[in-house]
C-alpha cells in the first residue's frame, strides 16, 4: 500500500512570501511536490467572477462570493486529501482564517479532511512595512492585482485586515518569517522540522478538535 504524501500548508497574507517558498520546496525537496494553492485555485480553476474566491473574506463587500466559501475551501481541502492518499506530496499557500458569521468553522472543516494524514501547517509571517515595499514595487504579470500605498493611505484597510486576521487562531507546527528569512532559509527551516519528530497533537489536530 503506497503510504500517503506530506502536506504541507503555508498560512499567510498576500505579498508574504509563500508562492516563494513553494518554488524552492517544489525544486529542491526530494519526491513530486504538488502546488494546490490558493493561488492555482483562484486563477485557473475558479471562474474570474469569483476571484479571489479562495483565500478572501469578502464579507459584506461580496456576500455572493461568502456564502460559497465553505464549500469552495471543502473542495479544495478534498483535493488535498486525494492527492496525499495517491502517495504525492502536497503544498499549499493560503491565506485564511474564520471569521464570524460568514464563514463559520471553516478552518476546522478544513483541518477535519486531513487528519489521519501527514500535514505540516506553517505560519508565514511578514513585517507589514516589508507587505507594503513588495505591494508598491509591483509583481511582472500581477499589475494591479495588488492593493498599494499612497501619500494619503500609506497601509490600505484590506491590507491592514489581511494583517490582523489572517493568522486568527495562529494554531501552526511551525512559523517563518520572511521579514528576515529568504525563502530558501524558510524551506531549509521546513525541511528539518519534517525530519524531527512530531509532537502529538499535531496543529491539524488542535485545528479540528477546536
Amino acid at each position: 500500500m503506497t503510504p500517503p504524501g506530506q502536506v504541507i500548508v503555508l498560512n499567510g497574507a498576500p505579498r508574504s512570501g509563500k508562492s516563494s517558498i513553494v518554488a524552492v520546496i517544489q525544486d529542491t525537496f526530494d519526491g513530486l511536490w504538488m502546488n494546490l494553492g490558493v493561488d492555482v485555485h483562484a486563477r485557473h480553476v475558479a471562474p474570474r467572477r469569483l476571484q479571489p474566491g479562495v483565500g478572501l473574506r469578502p464579507l459584506a463587500e461580496r456576500p455572493e462570493v461568502a456564502a460559497l466559501l465553505p464549500r469552495l475551501y471543502a473542495a479544495l481541502y478534498d483535493s488535498i486529501a486525494a492527492h496525499s492518499r495517491q502517495g504525492l506530496n502536497v503544498v499549499v499557500d493560503v491565506g485564511h482564517y474564520d471569521v464570524e458569521p460568514s464563514s463559520p468553522a471553516i478552518l476546522q472543516d478544513c483541518a477535519e479532511r486531513l487528519l489521519g494524514l501527514p500535514v505540516l501547517m506553517v505560519g508565514v509571517r511578514c513585517p507589514i512595512e516589508v507587505i507594503m515595499q513588495r505591494r508598491d514595487a509591483g509583481q511582472i504579470g500581477r499589475e494591479g492585482q495588488y492593493a498599494t500605498g499612497s501619500p494619503d493611505d500609506p497601509v490600505p484597510a484590506p491590507v491592514r485586515l489581511w494583517q490582523d486576521a489572517v493568522h486568527r487562531p495562529g494554531v501552526y507546527d511551525l512559523e517563518v518569517d520572511t521579514g528576515v528569512l529568504s525563502p530558501t532559509q524558510c524551506a531549509d527551516l521546513i525541511r528539518r522540522r519534517l525530519d524531527s519528530p512530531a509532537p502529538a497533537p499535531t496543529a491539524c489536530e488542535r485545528l479540528a478538535a477546536r
